[in-house]
Protein backbone atom coordinates (compact mmCIF):
# COMPACT_ATOMS: atom_id res chain seq x y z
CA UNK A 1 0.00 0.00 0.00
CA UNK A 2 2.84 2.53 1.03
CA UNK A 3 4.66 1.57 -2.11
CA UNK A 4 1.93 2.61 -4.31
CA UNK A 5 1.02 5.84 -2.29
CA UNK A 6 4.81 6.44 -3.24
CA UNK A 7 4.35 6.09 -6.98
CA UNK A 8 1.11 8.17 -6.98
CA UNK A 9 3.65 10.35 -5.25
CA UNK A 10 6.60 10.43 -7.65
CA UNK A 11 4.13 10.05 -10.59
CA UNK A 12 2.07 13.30 -9.48
CA UNK A 13 5.73 15.33 -9.40
CA UNK A 14 6.54 14.22 -12.52
CA UNK A 15 3.53 15.67 -13.82
CA UNK A 16 4.31 18.48 -12.10
CA UNK A 17 7.70 19.13 -13.28
CA UNK A 18 6.84 18.88 -16.89
CA UNK A 19 6.60 21.35 -18.69
CA UNK A 20 3.58 22.81 -20.29
CA UNK A 21 2.51 22.59 -23.80
CA UNK A 22 1.14 25.77 -25.51
CA UNK A 23 -2.45 24.57 -25.18
CA UNK A 24 -2.31 23.55 -21.59
CA UNK A 25 -0.17 26.72 -20.86
CA UNK A 26 -3.50 28.72 -22.79
CA UNK A 27 -6.03 27.01 -20.94
CA UNK A 28 -4.36 26.99 -17.62
CA UNK A 29 -4.28 31.00 -17.75
CA UNK A 30 -7.80 31.13 -18.68
CA UNK A 31 -9.11 29.21 -15.78
CA UNK A 32 -11.00 31.05 -13.17
CA UNK A 33 -10.84 30.12 -9.52
CA UNK A 34 -14.30 29.14 -8.45
CA UNK A 35 -16.23 27.57 -5.84
CA UNK A 36 -16.30 24.24 -7.22
CA UNK A 37 -12.87 23.93 -7.90
CA UNK A 38 -12.98 23.08 -11.33
CA UNK A 39 -14.34 23.68 -14.31
CA UNK A 40 -18.00 24.60 -15.09
CA UNK A 41 -19.88 21.51 -15.73
CA UNK A 42 -22.19 23.10 -17.50
CA UNK A 43 -22.81 26.50 -20.28
CA UNK A 44 -25.42 27.85 -17.62
CA UNK A 45 -24.72 26.38 -14.31
CA UNK A 46 -25.82 29.79 -11.27
CA UNK A 47 -24.36 27.24 -8.65
CA UNK A 48 -20.64 28.28 -9.97
CA UNK A 49 -19.53 30.88 -8.80
CA UNK A 50 -16.32 32.74 -10.31
CA UNK A 51 -14.38 34.08 -7.16
CA UNK A 52 -11.58 35.98 -9.10
CA UNK A 53 -14.02 37.90 -11.37
CA UNK A 54 -15.83 38.79 -8.08
CA UNK A 55 -12.81 39.82 -5.84
CA UNK A 56 -11.09 42.51 -8.89
CA UNK A 57 -14.40 43.70 -9.72
CA UNK A 58 -15.46 44.55 -6.25
CA UNK A 59 -12.28 46.37 -5.77
CA UNK A 60 -11.85 48.03 -8.69
CA UNK A 61 -15.28 49.62 -8.45
CA UNK A 62 -14.35 50.55 -4.48
CA UNK A 63 -10.98 52.03 -5.79
CA UNK A 64 -13.31 53.96 -8.85
CA UNK A 65 -15.42 55.38 -5.97
CA UNK A 66 -12.54 56.27 -3.78
CA UNK A 67 -10.53 58.26 -6.41
CA UNK A 68 -13.82 59.94 -7.61
CA UNK A 69 -14.89 61.06 -3.78
CA UNK A 70 -11.05 62.01 -3.57
CA UNK A 71 -11.56 64.43 -6.94
CA UNK A 72 -14.64 65.97 -5.55
CA UNK A 73 -13.55 66.68 -2.21
CA UNK A 74 -9.90 68.16 -3.30
CA UNK A 75 -11.66 70.24 -6.12
CA UNK A 76 -10.68 74.20 -5.82
CA UNK A 77 -11.84 76.88 -7.65
CA UNK A 78 -8.40 78.05 -8.21
CA UNK A 79 -5.54 76.35 -11.36
CA UNK A 80 -6.10 73.28 -10.76
CA UNK A 81 -3.43 69.98 -10.23
CA UNK A 82 -2.92 67.50 -12.55
CA UNK A 83 -5.44 64.86 -10.75
CA UNK A 84 -8.15 67.46 -10.58
CA UNK A 85 -7.47 68.54 -14.25
CA UNK A 86 -7.94 65.05 -15.86
CA UNK A 87 -11.18 64.28 -13.83
CA UNK A 88 -12.75 67.51 -14.63
CA UNK A 89 -11.68 67.00 -18.35
CA UNK A 90 -13.78 63.39 -17.65
CA UNK A 91 -16.45 65.04 -16.31
CA UNK A 92 -16.74 67.83 -19.09
CA UNK A 93 -16.56 64.32 -21.88
CA UNK A 94 -19.08 62.76 -20.23
CA UNK A 95 -21.69 65.50 -19.50
CA UNK A 96 -21.12 66.75 -22.88
CA UNK A 97 -22.26 63.03 -24.59
CA UNK A 98 -25.17 63.07 -21.69
CA UNK A 99 -26.55 66.44 -22.74
CA UNK A 100 -26.42 65.22 -26.26
CA UNK A 101 -28.13 61.75 -25.72
CA UNK A 102 -30.48 61.99 -22.93
CA UNK A 103 -33.08 64.65 -23.01
CA UNK A 104 -34.75 64.57 -19.42
CA UNK A 105 -32.75 64.89 -15.84
CA UNK A 106 -29.94 64.04 -15.80
CA UNK A 107 -29.08 64.23 -12.05
CA UNK A 108 -27.88 60.92 -11.92
CA UNK A 109 -27.13 59.57 -15.39
CA UNK A 110 -24.41 61.35 -15.87
CA UNK A 111 -22.69 60.16 -12.81
CA UNK A 112 -23.49 57.44 -13.56
CA UNK A 113 -22.46 57.30 -17.02
CA UNK A 114 -19.03 58.74 -15.07
CA UNK A 115 -18.80 55.34 -12.97
CA UNK A 116 -19.77 52.99 -15.69
CA UNK A 117 -16.82 54.83 -17.80
CA UNK A 118 -14.25 54.87 -15.38
CA UNK A 119 -14.60 51.64 -13.88
CA UNK A 120 -14.50 49.66 -17.04
CA UNK A 121 -11.28 51.53 -17.61
CA UNK A 122 -10.06 50.38 -14.28
CA UNK A 123 -11.06 46.82 -15.04
CA UNK A 124 -9.77 46.64 -18.56
CA UNK A 125 -6.76 48.28 -17.37
CA UNK A 126 -5.45 45.11 -14.90
CA UNK A 127 -5.23 43.10 -18.42
CA UNK A 128 -1.55 45.22 -19.36
CA UNK A 129 -0.51 43.22 -15.99
CA UNK A 130 1.83 40.34 -17.49
CA UNK A 131 0.00 36.93 -17.70
CA UNK A 132 2.80 34.88 -16.08
CA UNK A 133 3.01 37.21 -12.58
CA UNK A 134 -0.12 35.88 -11.68
CA UNK A 135 0.61 32.35 -12.13
CA UNK A 136 3.63 33.38 -10.30
CA UNK A 137 2.03 34.72 -7.62
CA UNK A 138 0.36 31.42 -7.13
CA UNK A 139 2.96 29.77 -7.01
CA UNK A 140 4.93 32.11 -4.24
CA UNK A 141 1.63 31.68 -1.96
CA UNK A 142 1.49 27.85 -2.61
CA UNK A 143 5.19 27.94 -0.38
CA UNK A 144 3.04 29.44 2.57
CA UNK A 145 0.44 26.72 2.29
CA UNK A 146 -2.46 28.93 0.54
CA UNK A 147 -3.49 26.65 -2.64
CA UNK A 148 -4.63 29.05 -5.39
CA UNK A 149 -5.01 26.61 -8.38
CA UNK A 150 -6.44 29.26 -10.81
CA UNK A 151 -6.47 32.86 -10.98
CA UNK A 152 -7.66 35.01 -13.82
CA UNK A 153 -7.05 38.38 -13.15
CA UNK A 154 -8.92 40.53 -15.92
CA UNK A 155 -12.95 40.41 -15.00
CA UNK A 156 -13.82 41.86 -18.08
CA UNK A 157 -12.51 38.76 -19.79
CA UNK A 158 -15.22 36.90 -18.06
CA UNK A 159 -18.58 36.26 -19.80
CA UNK A 160 -20.34 36.07 -16.15
CA UNK A 161 -18.98 39.80 -15.23
CA UNK A 162 -19.50 41.77 -18.44
CA UNK A 163 -22.89 40.39 -18.82
CA UNK A 164 -23.66 41.66 -15.34
CA UNK A 165 -22.71 44.69 -16.07
CA UNK A 166 -25.37 44.82 -19.22
CA UNK A 167 -28.44 43.32 -17.57
CA UNK A 168 -27.88 45.70 -14.71
CA UNK A 169 -27.93 48.90 -17.46
CA UNK A 170 -31.10 47.01 -19.21
CA UNK A 171 -32.60 46.89 -15.51
CA UNK A 172 -32.08 50.68 -15.59
CA UNK A 173 -33.41 51.36 -18.71
CA UNK A 174 -36.70 49.64 -17.81
CA UNK A 175 -36.56 51.77 -14.34
CA UNK A 176 -36.64 55.02 -16.12
CA UNK A 177 -38.69 53.44 -18.78
CA UNK A 178 -41.40 53.04 -15.42
CA UNK A 179 -40.34 56.18 -14.48
CA UNK A 180 -40.61 58.42 -17.34
CA UNK A 181 -43.14 57.05 -19.32
CA UNK A 182 -45.30 55.09 -15.95
CA UNK A 183 -46.11 51.55 -16.50
CA UNK A 184 -49.44 51.89 -18.69
CA UNK A 185 -47.10 54.26 -21.20
CA UNK A 186 -44.73 51.47 -20.99
CA UNK A 187 -46.81 48.31 -21.89
CA UNK A 188 -48.64 50.77 -24.37
CA UNK A 189 -45.44 51.40 -26.30
CA UNK A 190 -44.10 47.48 -25.95
CA UNK A 191 -47.35 46.91 -27.61
CA UNK A 192 -47.94 49.49 -30.43
CA UNK A 193 -44.57 50.40 -31.51
CA UNK A 194 -43.37 49.87 -34.39
CA UNK A 195 -46.47 48.52 -36.77
CA UNK A 196 -48.71 50.87 -34.94
CA UNK A 197 -51.48 50.26 -32.31
CA UNK A 198 -54.20 47.95 -34.36
CA UNK A 199 -55.25 45.00 -32.33
CA UNK A 200 -54.15 42.32 -34.45
CA UNK A 201 -50.35 43.94 -34.90
CA UNK A 202 -49.83 43.95 -30.98
CA UNK A 203 -48.40 40.60 -30.73
CA UNK A 204 -45.96 41.15 -33.32
CA UNK A 205 -45.06 44.69 -31.73
CA UNK A 206 -44.91 43.01 -28.28
CA UNK A 207 -42.00 40.23 -29.58
CA UNK A 208 -39.93 42.22 -31.83
CA UNK A 209 -39.70 44.64 -28.69
CA UNK A 210 -38.81 41.81 -26.21
CA UNK A 211 -36.06 40.20 -28.69
CA UNK A 212 -34.92 43.70 -28.58
CA UNK A 213 -34.61 44.59 -25.53
CA UNK A 214 -32.75 40.63 -25.00
CA UNK A 215 -30.67 42.08 -27.91
CA UNK A 216 -29.52 44.69 -26.17
CA UNK A 217 -28.39 43.49 -22.68
CA UNK A 218 -26.16 40.59 -24.87
CA UNK A 219 -25.04 42.32 -27.32
CA UNK A 220 -23.40 44.99 -25.12
CA UNK A 221 -21.58 42.54 -22.92
CA UNK A 222 -20.79 40.37 -25.58
CA UNK A 223 -19.35 43.20 -27.66
CA UNK A 224 -16.69 43.79 -24.45
CA UNK A 225 -16.15 40.60 -23.20
CA UNK A 226 -15.19 39.37 -27.36
CA UNK A 227 -12.42 42.41 -27.63
CA UNK A 228 -11.00 42.33 -24.09
CA UNK A 229 -10.86 38.23 -24.01
CA UNK A 230 -9.54 38.07 -27.80
CA UNK A 231 -6.87 40.46 -26.58
CA UNK A 232 -6.13 38.53 -23.72
CA UNK A 233 -5.79 35.39 -25.69
CA UNK A 234 -2.74 37.67 -28.05
CA UNK A 235 -1.22 38.53 -24.66
CA UNK A 236 -0.75 34.67 -24.44
CA UNK A 237 0.17 34.09 -27.54
CA UNK A 238 2.89 36.66 -27.18
CA UNK A 239 3.91 35.25 -24.01
CA UNK A 240 4.35 31.98 -25.59
CA UNK A 241 7.34 33.68 -27.80
CA UNK A 242 8.98 34.10 -25.03
CA UNK A 243 9.05 30.97 -23.94
CA UNK A 244 9.54 28.51 -27.16
CA UNK A 245 12.27 26.91 -25.63
CA UNK A 246 10.37 25.21 -23.19
CA UNK A 247 8.52 23.29 -25.91
CA UNK A 248 11.60 22.18 -27.01
CA UNK A 249 12.09 24.44 -29.71
CA UNK A 250 15.38 25.68 -30.61
CA UNK A 251 14.34 29.04 -31.48
CA UNK A 252 14.98 31.16 -28.14
CA UNK A 253 16.37 34.97 -29.20
CA UNK A 254 13.79 34.42 -32.11
CA UNK A 255 11.34 34.01 -29.15
CA UNK A 256 12.49 36.55 -26.82
CA UNK A 257 12.70 39.32 -29.82
CA UNK A 258 9.44 38.50 -30.67
CA UNK A 259 7.82 38.70 -27.00
CA UNK A 260 9.49 41.61 -26.46
CA UNK A 261 9.19 43.81 -29.17
CA UNK A 262 5.09 42.37 -30.13
CA UNK A 263 4.59 42.42 -26.52
CA UNK A 264 5.12 45.84 -26.37
CA UNK A 265 3.64 47.20 -29.47
CA UNK A 266 0.46 45.09 -28.36
CA UNK A 267 0.52 46.61 -25.30
CA UNK A 268 0.72 50.17 -26.24
CA UNK A 269 -1.98 49.42 -29.20
CA UNK A 270 -4.03 47.85 -26.15
CA UNK A 271 -4.22 50.81 -24.33
CA UNK A 272 -6.15 51.83 -26.97
CA UNK A 273 -8.57 49.54 -26.81
CA UNK A 274 -9.01 49.64 -22.99
CA UNK A 275 -10.01 53.61 -23.28
CA UNK A 276 -11.92 52.66 -26.54
CA UNK A 277 -14.36 49.55 -25.04
CA UNK A 278 -15.06 51.40 -21.68
CA UNK A 279 -16.12 54.40 -23.78
CA UNK A 280 -18.17 52.66 -26.36
CA UNK A 281 -19.69 50.67 -22.92
CA UNK A 282 -20.67 54.09 -21.39
CA UNK A 283 -21.89 55.61 -24.94
CA UNK A 284 -24.29 52.22 -25.21
CA UNK A 285 -25.16 52.91 -22.00
CA UNK A 286 -26.64 56.75 -22.15
CA UNK A 287 -28.30 55.60 -25.65
CA UNK A 288 -30.17 52.82 -24.36
CA UNK A 289 -31.10 54.93 -21.29
CA UNK A 290 -31.82 58.10 -23.76
CA UNK A 291 -34.46 55.84 -25.44
CA UNK A 292 -36.63 55.20 -22.24
CA UNK A 293 -36.87 58.84 -22.29
CA UNK A 294 -38.25 58.83 -24.99
CA UNK A 295 -42.00 58.91 -26.74
CA UNK A 296 -42.71 56.26 -30.18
Amino acid sequence: MSSEVNAAAGMAQHVATEPLTPTAYIAEHLQNLNNVGGPQPSIIDFSVINLDTMLWTSLMGLLTVFLLVIAARRATPGVPGRFQCLVEMLVEMVETQSKGIVQGDRSYITPLALLVFCWIILLNTLDLVPVDWVYGVNQFIGGFGVHVPHHKIVPTTDLNATLGLSFSVLLLVFFYSFKVKGVGGFMHEMISAPFGAKWYLMPFNLILNIIEYIAKGVSLGMRLFGNMYAGELIFLLLALLGSMWTFNLDLYMLGFVGNVIAGSAWAIFHILVILLQAFIFMMLTLVYIGQAHSYH
